[in-house]
């Protein structure tokens, strides 16, 4: 095979799979992992790839990019749904429940409002969640702030202050990235701080985040793998954050 057409099949392979690995790169192409660490360093001059400890991941992916909802709404919508179901069976008739903002707590919310729960209350600072909810039989506690366009989720003091003030039985989280050893995070400074009330307040954390997000890291972490109980996601963890989360006695459940 010539480089060129091994170069193109190492792009493909990032843009579809998110991140690839030195080892498995060398294995599959047959060529020394020195080779395939000289076709990264070209590959990532050429701003196709971002190269990390022990791979590559998308060009796009850096710590600071942040696609918009609509954008995150069209990836790996099924996933997402069979997290969101998986979630729902963990919460309550009764209590109180916060939905942080994003893509599969939204789709936790929306099948949320087909049920009827009358002693169950739902927080969101979340618009779009809060909208769901609010059509359906459930009691809602809607926090307020300055919206951010790109994820039309409050944020700043006042919502942080607000999160302070509440204790409930469980907080659904998400995460653009969770990783071994920097934990949760996300590539908003401002976001992350409402993240890290949720999850300070809450008796219970259940992170609901996709397998494409697992073992990364963005810019501002705001919960250690220590801090929350369980992860829903729909692939089994990579080996080191599989470790990691047994090591910090994090329930994993694979949707």
């Amino acid at each position: 095979m010539f480089a060129e057409e091994r170069h193109s099949r190492i792009a493909t392979l990032v843009v579809d799979e998110g991140r690839v690995s030195v080892t498995e790169l060398s294995e599959r192409f047959n060529i020394t992992k020195e080779t395939v660490r000289r076709d990264l360093a070209l590959l990532e001059d050429a701003g196709v790839l971002r190269r990390v400890h022990g791979g590559a991941v998308s060009g796009a992916n850096n710590s600071t990019s942040e696609l918009s909802l609509n954008s995150r709404e069209s990836q790996h919508q099924p996933e997402k749904a069979r997290i969101a179901k998986a979630a729902l069976a963990m919460i309550p008739d009764a209590g109180s429940i916060v939905l942080d903002a994003g893509t599969t707590t939204g789709h936790l919310a929306e099948l949320l409002a087909h049920e009827t729960r009358d002693d169950l209350v739902v927080i969101t600072h979340a618009v779009p969640i809060a909208y769901a909810i609010a059509a359906s039989s459930l009691h809602l506690e809607l926090v307020g702030g300055r919206v951010r366009g790109l994820t039309s989720a409050a944020v700043g003091s006042h919502t942080i202050d607000r999160f302070n003030g509440y204790r409930p039985d469980i907080a659904f989280i998400g995460a653009n990235g969770v990783h071994s050893t920097f934990g949760l995070s996300t590539p908003d400074p401002d976001e992350a701080s409402v993240k890290t009330a949720i999850v300070r307040s809450a008796r219970r954390v259940i992170a609901v985040v996709d397998a494409s997000k697992l073992e990364q890291e963005t810019l501002v972490g705001f919960a250690s793998l220590t801090d929350i109980d369980t992860l829903v996601t729909d692939q089994e963890p990579p080996p080191a954050l599989a470790a990691a989360l047994a090591d910090s006695d994090v329930e994993v459940v694979v949707a």
